[in-house]
């Protein structure tokens, strides 16, 4: 799908969709990156929030996405570097990454020592999109860096070598869910460098773009239970009653995938579902949940 038809079909504001051609015409991708432009598997559905986003990263600013796990994060910043035509820089934070990570560590190469650059390196050199997965899980020595290098002055000094502007297409998008296990609040200061969208929880009509565009072989009937699914657990979640462990989109997505390759639905929602709940109590109310939507009696040619 090109980006310009995908923009249209999501009825983007005309003038956004003109600056964006304009940003990809000003901003060539050099040949050493191009294969990072990737197309995603999975267009991202919301006119608002692609507005917004859109507008902000026209202006040079960098994103934060926050809310509920399954609201599509992840997607929407995979869209965004490719709606741009940008290469994109993945960085998983976790507590092994550290500012020689995202900026680079000594290597001995040709009997010299060289810089072996890191993503944030690379991004700022290639104006790349930085998608900074799970921000909140950043150590210190991993938040100094950020904060260099998303301020204003977008320049990183690099200690024993020298400093680096941001090529200027270059952009930072963080993602971070509240309350997962090594998790933080971000301080102001950080903060301060993003503007930050509070993703929405999926609805139905949202939900019916997602799947009718992952499974146009799929019985409408079916695929409504399986969406019905989702926003049963989701509303239970909310409620309560239930962690987030099984609400998992992807889950249910991959569970479809099995589906039409032939598996019974109930054992595919099991793998999908079901058994991401290691508590017995909590696994027994989210079966419950799906019995009343997949029976266990169905087939793979009654979804496909």
């Amino acid at each position: 799908m090109k980006v310009l038809q995908y923009l249209e079909m999501q009825k983007v504001n005309q003038a956004l969709i003109h600056d964006v051609e304009r940003f990809r015409e000003n901003y060539p991708v050099e040949r050493e990156t191009e294969y990072r432009v990737i197309e995603p598997s999975m267009p991202f559905f919301g006119k608002e929030i692609l507005e917004m986003s859109i507008a902000a990263l026209l202006q040079q600013q960098n994103l934060l996405l926050t809310g509920a796990k399954a609201t599509g994060k992840n997607v929407l910043a995979e869209n965004l570097a490719w709606i741009f035509g940008r290469p994109s820089y993945n960085i998983s934070f976790h507590v092994n990454i550290g500012s020689a990570e995202l900026i680079g560590t000594d290597t001995f190469e040709d009997n010299q020592v060289k810089l072996r650059k890191g993503s944030i390196y690379q991004c700022a050199q290639y104006g790349g999109f930085g998608i900074l997965d799970e921000i909140n899980m950043a150590k210190n020595d991993a938040v100094s860096v950020l904060h260099a290098t998303l301020d204003d002055r977008r320049t990183i000094d690099v200690p024993g070598y020298d400093k680096i502007d941001l090529h200027p297409a270059s952009r930072f998008i963080g993602t971070m869910n509240h309350g997962y296990a090594g998790t933080r609040e971000l301080n102001e200061a950080l903060v301060s460098r993003f503007l930050v969208i509070d993703m929405p929880p999926q609805t139905e009509e949202i939900l019916q773009k997602i799947f009718a565009e992952a499974f146009p072989d799929g019985k409408k009937e079916a695929l409504e239970q399986f969406i019905g699914l989702f926003l049963d657990l989701q509303m239970k979640a909310e409620n309560g009653e239930i962690s987030t462990k099984a609400l998992d989109l992807r889950g249910i997505l991959a569970a479809l995938r099995t589906i039409r390759q032939g598996l019974r639905p109930s054992a595919a929602i099991r793998m999908g579902v079901i058994n991401k709940c290691f508590d017995t109590f909590e696994k027994e109310i989210v079966e419950d949940v799906v019995l009343t939507r997949i029976p266990d009696d169905w087939t793979s040619e009654q979804v496909f």
